[in-house]
């Protein structure tokens, strides 16, 4: 195949990670496991909210948000990486890469947004306690979820289609367990250095502008905390925040470990791909349940809830 005929290149072999052979089918079982489970953990939580009105909170809504966005990313990439131990490299075809870099980044984003604005949301409901409903309003609710996932929209067309009016065909095997834009770069027919600059700068302005916003929100958050007098107040106050505190941790780690290091040859990249595509989105829902004791608490009900019978 020539370098630069891109009619030509009708799909990518997906190369994932080295493994041993012994463990192909253990991993088989380890990616489908993890599957199921977080659609089953986040499909909880949508159902314990829209049953429970009691959970029809701002905190919820967003919540809610995070677990569509989380089945979502698993749906994006766990089947085709699953796959790949069945064919020993997943294929995929040139449409299906673009499409596969276009939702990731979507979604990804989306929740790197949606975590900035979660913490506003926790501020909010801790620093200004007497003007949080009014501020937090449904409209406000929904403005805010709308802005995540249209500005999670725009990020990605910008970034895929920078990515994929490149020439390709230096090969089709990528050396990643997902079409991402590191790994295609990788296999450009023509200079990458802009489009690496552009990645760079444009995933680490917006991260580390929401990271700086979470952190900004945290430091007001933690010091109104420490004014509350009742010990039993700033321990339920901490514990309202300390899941979504992990979360972003959990979020933000692998992302600069990823794409602030965008030359990186390191194999180790890999695996930490499948910890924030495969584990963290199993994760979240996890977190949120065993930290939160309303949530808990309507999950039980909803566990022992008896279809009721009709009256006569």
């Amino acid at each position: 195949m020539e370098c630069g005929n891109r009619s030509g290149l009708y799909h990518f072999i997906i190369v994932g990670f080295p493994y041993p052979h012994e463990l192909r089918v253990p991993l088989l079982i380890f990616f489908l496991l993890v599957y199921l489970l977080t659609f089953l953990g986040n499909f909880l939580i949508l159902l314990a909210v829209m049953f429970e009105p009691q959970l029809h909170k701002p905190m919820y809504l967003f919540l809610c948000h995070l677990s569509l966005l989380d089945m979502s990313v698993s749906l994006v990439i766990v089947p085709k990486v699953a796959a790949g131990f069945v064919e020993g490299g997943g294929v995929i075809s040139f449409g299906g890469c673009v499409a596969q870099l276009f939702f990731f980044h979507f979604l990804g984003c989306t929740e790197c947004f949606l975590y900035t604005v979660m913490a506003y949301d926790r501020f909010l409901a801790i620093c200004k306690p007497l003007h949080y409903g009014t501020i937090m309003n449904l409209k406000a609710c929904l403005c805010l979820s709308f802005g995540t996932w249209f500005g999670g929209s725009l990020h990605s067309m910008i970034q895929t289609t920078l990515t994929f009016q490149l020439p390709y065909g230096h090969g089709n095997q990528v050396h990643y367990i997902f079409c991402d834009i590191p790994a295609v770069l990788k296999l450009a027919c023509a200079d990458t250095g802009f489009n690496e600059m552009v990645t760079f700068v444009d995933i680490g302005f917006l991260a580390m502008t929401c990271f700086l916003l979470i952190v900004t929100s945290y430091v007001y958050i933690i010091s109104a905390i420490l004014r509350i007098r009742s010990a039993e107040g700033r321990r339920r106050a901490f514990a309202t925040c300390a899941a979504h505190m992990t979360v972003v941790v959990t979020y933000y780690v692998p992302l600069v470990f990823i794409y602030l290091r965008p030359w990186s040859q390191d194999p180790l990249d890999g695996v930490v791909a499948v910890f924030y595509t495969t584990v963290t989105p199993l994760l979240n829902p996890v977190i949120y349940t065993l930290r939160n004791k309303e949530m808990k608490c309507t999950l039980k009900k909803l566990w022992g809830r008896k279809p009721s019978l009709p009256v006569e």
